[in-house]
């Protein structure tokens, strides 16, 4: 069988950056824990199931994404200054959260969930950037489809339910994240 939309796709992969094989690795995926999704039904980036379209069980594959195919650009408006007593939770300032490199989840203006990497630390104020780490980037991926089998209904409502609750763009279901990334 061939990747088509509702088929379930299981692989392996490497993803680098620099858009190059010997790019700085990134994230690797191996056969004994790949990862899974149904395809064609909104859980991965639209251009990343583009390039395996049509593939089957044995193929190999490598592409590169350009930052606007991928995670953007990095935006330096996405860098921000939160007043500090966001970070208090029923009285108490949550410091175990306010490490400067620490990401941080929080909700954005609209409701979505965002992770935001904590960049400095004043008395008042914490300075956060929610860019994706790889906004900017240029994306090698390499892999090997491990199998494609047609999908069953609990798998593509599973799926639908794990993308619709903000999670699922990864392999492992609810929350999970993974390669071609949520969109």
């Amino acid at each position: 069988m061939n990747i088509q939309k509702n088929a379930f796709v299981s692989l392996a992969y490497e993803l680098r950056t620099e858009g190059s094989a010997n790019g700085p690795l990134v994230e690797k995926i191996t056969t004994e824990r790949p990862m899974n999704f149904v395809f064609g039904i909104g859980t991965m980036l639209p251009i990343f199931e583009q390039h395996l379209e049509g593939l089957k069980t044995g193929d190999d594959f490598q592409f590169i994404l350009k930052p606007d195919e991928a995670y953007g650009e990095y935006r330096n408006d996405a860098v921000v200054n939160i007043p500090k007593d966001v970070f208090v939770v029923d009285g108490e300032l949550r410091s175990d959260l306010l490490k400067i490199g620490n990401t941080v989840p929080m909700i954005g203006e609209g409701g979505q969930r965002v992770n935001g990497r904590i960049l400095n630390i004043t008395d008042t104020e914490v300075k956060m950037d929610f860019n994706s780490p790889l906004a900017g980037e240029t994306l090698y991926f390499s892999g090997k489809i491990i199998e494609v089998r047609e999908a069953t209904a609990e798998e593509i409502n599973q799926t639908s339910h794990c993308s619709s609750c903000g999670g699922g763009c990864g392999s492992n279901g609810c929350g999970s994240n993974g390669c071609g990334g949520c969109h």
